[in-house]
This record gives C-alpha cells, sequence and structure tokens, in this order.
C-alpha cells in the first residue's frame, strides 16, 4: 500500500504555549506530547509534532482511572510514549493540566461527568432561527459553558430563514446576560466576517449545540471546504439532519483550531452553582434585595425576586429556568457526594484488607 505524505504540525498552531512548556518540562521524563484530535471507542486520533497516529492510553493509566472523565477527551495535551519507527501507534501515559473542561451528565440515570472537549478559549453556542430556538434551552447551555472555563458565544445560524432576525437577536441577548450574540447566514455569507473576529491563531473554539443547526455548514465556510459532512434542511419542519457522529479538533487554515461535536439530545448541568450565577446575572442581582439571605425565591415573604416579576422587571419563564436549573444542580451534587462517600468506603475497605495481609504475611 502507497503511504500518504506525512503532514508536520507546529505544536504552537495547535495551541502550545510557554505554561504548557514549563508543565511539560516539570513532567515528560522522556515522553513526547501530542493533543487528541479524535476520541474512538479504545483509541484516540493525536496530532503531534511528525504528524498524526493512534494511541491508547496504558494499563497503568488505565488501572488508576477513578471515574470516566479521567479519560483523555478531545482537545487534550497528553503525553506519548512507545512510538515506533513507523511513528503511527503510541501509549499514552498521562493527561496534562485541563485548562477548560465542557463537561455534561452522561446520558441515563447514572450520574457521571462526562468530557465533550478539553482546553477550549471560546463555545460557539449556536442556535438555528427556525423551530429549534429555544431560549431556555439556550439558558442552560450557557450555563454548563460559563462552567467549563471557557468564554461563550452566542450564534444564531440560519438567518436567512427568519424575517424577524432583530426581535430573535434581542430576545437571546436577554437570556444571555452579558454575552455576544452573533446573527450568521452561510447561505448569504452575513455575519461570518463577525464571526471570524473570535476565531486567533493557537486559540480553540468549540461549536456546540442540537443536531442540524449548522455547525459542520459554518466549519466548512471557516475552511474554505466541504470537510465536514452535512445535509440539506428538512422541508417539513426547517430543520437540518444529523451529519456530525465523532468530536473532532480541525485547525484551520489562516490559522486557529476548532471543535466540532455531534448534537447532543441530553445536557444535565453538573454541579454548576458559581455558573447559574453568571449565566443568571440579572436574576442574582434581584436576588441580593430579598429580605433573607437564604432566599429560595419561591414563597419567602420580602423575595425581591417575586417582585420583580410582578413588575414585569423579569419574565417568569428565565425565572422558572433559573429555578429549574437550580434545583437540578443541587440533585446533581447530592448524587455525586453519594456516590464519592460510596467509592471512599469501598476504597477504605479494599486498604483495610490490604493491610491485614500484609501484617498476616510479616507474622509468618
Amino acid at each position: 500500500m502507497e503511504r500518504t505524505e506525512k503532514h508536520f504540525y507546529d505544536l504552537r498552531d495547535l495551541g502550545w504555549d510557554k505554561e504548557y512548556e514549563n508543565e511539560y518540562k516539570r513532567c515528560s521524563g522522556t515522553y513526547d506530547v501530542g493533543r487528541v484530535a479524535v476520541q474512538y471507542k479504545n483509541l484516540y486520533k493525536v496530532y503531534w509534532a511528525k504528524g498524526e497516529l493512534l494511541a491508547s492510553i496504558s494499563g497503568k493509566m488505565n488501572y488508576e482511572i477513578a471515574d470516566r472523565r479521567e479519560y483523555p477527551a478531545v482537545g487534550d495535551w497528553v503525553l506519548l510514549s512507545g512510538i515506533g519507527q513507523d511513528e503511527e501507534r503510541a501509549v499514552i501515559q498521562g493527561i496534562m493540566t485541563r485548562r477548560s473542561r465542557f463537561s455534561r451528565k452522561t446520558a441515563g440515570r447514572v450520574v457521571e461527568e462526562q468530557v465533550i472537549a478539553a482546553n477550549i478559549d471560546i463555545v460557539f453556542i449556536c442556535m438555528s432561527l427556525n423551530q429549534n430556538f429555544n431560549l431556555r434551552r439556550l439558558e442552560r447551555y450557557i450555563t454548563v459553558s460559563w462552567d467549563s472555563g471557557a468564554t461563550p458565544v452566542v450564534v444564531l445560524t440560519k438567518s436567512d430563514l427568519c424575517p424577524y432576525v432583530m426581535e430573535k437577536m434581542e430576545a437571546a441577548q436577554n437570556a444571555a446576560f452579558g454575552v455576544d450574540v452573533l446573527a450568521v447566514s452561510c447561505r448569504n455569507k452575513s455575519g461570518l466576517s463577525q464571526l471570524r473576529q473570535y476565531i486567533q491563531p493557537g486559540k480553540t473554539v468549540a461549536f456546540l449545540g442540537s443536531s442540524g443547526v449548522g455547525k459542520s455548514t459554518i466549519i466548512n465556510e471557516l475552511l474554505g471546504e466541504e470537510k465536514q459532512y452535512t445535509q440539506a434542511v428538512r422541508q417539513d419542519d426547517d430543520r437540518g439532519r444529523h451529519s456530525t457522529t465523532n468530536r473532532e479538533l480541525i485547525l484551520l487554515p489562516g490559522g486557529g483550531i476548532v471543535i466540532d461535536t455531534p448534537g447532543m439530545r441530553e445536557l444535565h448541568v453538573l454541579d454548576v452553582e458559581e455558573s447559574i450565577g453568571s449565566a443568571f446575572d440579572d436574576v442574582e442581582h434581584f436576588a441580593s434585595g430579598c429580605k433573607f439571605t437564604d432566599c429560595s425565591h419561591t414563597v419567602e415573604p420580602g423575595c425581591a425576586v417575586k417582585d420583580a416579576i410582578e413588575s414585569g422587571l423579569l419574565s417568569r419563564g428565565r425565572y422558572e429556568n433559573y429555578i429549574k436549573l437550580k434545583k437540578e444542580a443541587d440533585f446533581i451534587e447530592r448524587k455525586i457526594d453519594e456516590k464519592a462517600g460510596r467509592e471512599y468506603k469501598q476504597f477504605k475497605k479494599k486498604l483495610s484488607k490490604e493491610i491485614k495481609e500484609i501484617t498476616k504475611g510479616r507474622r509468618r
């Protein structure tokens, strides 16, 4: 089989900087370093200085991993060993410190954190200006984005399908308190120059949103080619068909890195108390005037939040979503604490058993 020409990478184009370099010097030993581009079931495609390779995690690392969030994710910088002469396979020995991570609760009843992408600078929250437009969902995405450590930007897509763009933008700005809001259309090329201003060399932007909102179409525009598979909008409900199936890190020809993600049917918040305050800064402002400092904003007298709703300064829908997300975060926090408690008990039990066996062996 004829081998394709190798592509070499400048690590700085992948987001490498002095801070990563200093950490690498402290922990690398004889390891190489690369950045996870695609996550498969048991393998990872990694970009490194001499090209691309497939990597699996080491047995030692797999044994020491306590929960799902400790596995590598797209965007992670990883330490590599075992690179042979063919430079096509490697072993991941560890993950460098994550500066940010976008996470959600795993789908289903199990309360466990799933890292969607790591080391993101900006999150483009994509929502199309048709039947996908949903302010309550937008508030949820913004809350999780603030919690990731990245900066959220709202991107309203398919503006050519909407006759009321300015009204929708105003509604999104009211829901996305303090967050930039853009309206774009790949069909008539509007808003793309504004979007490009957020993409800088060495910086990573993640595209997030529901299936069919046009994330891959925008990335194709940025690439200048049809790299990401897309499908046409359905005529019966104005929705695009789901096309992306894997999270993928992509280098743009003009500099900058984007991460495309599959549309998510389910996005539960984790322990994001502080981030809810950032996403609902207006609600928190009213809450500071409540009579009781521990006011739940439901039944207490002297609640400034309820007064703001009655006077029309705060929408009831935004308030109800704020209360819903607070309850969800509290529930998740309790579940995580219960899980941590069980794991600690199991660890103590295992440790006690090992100590007994060691003591018993010495007595012999």
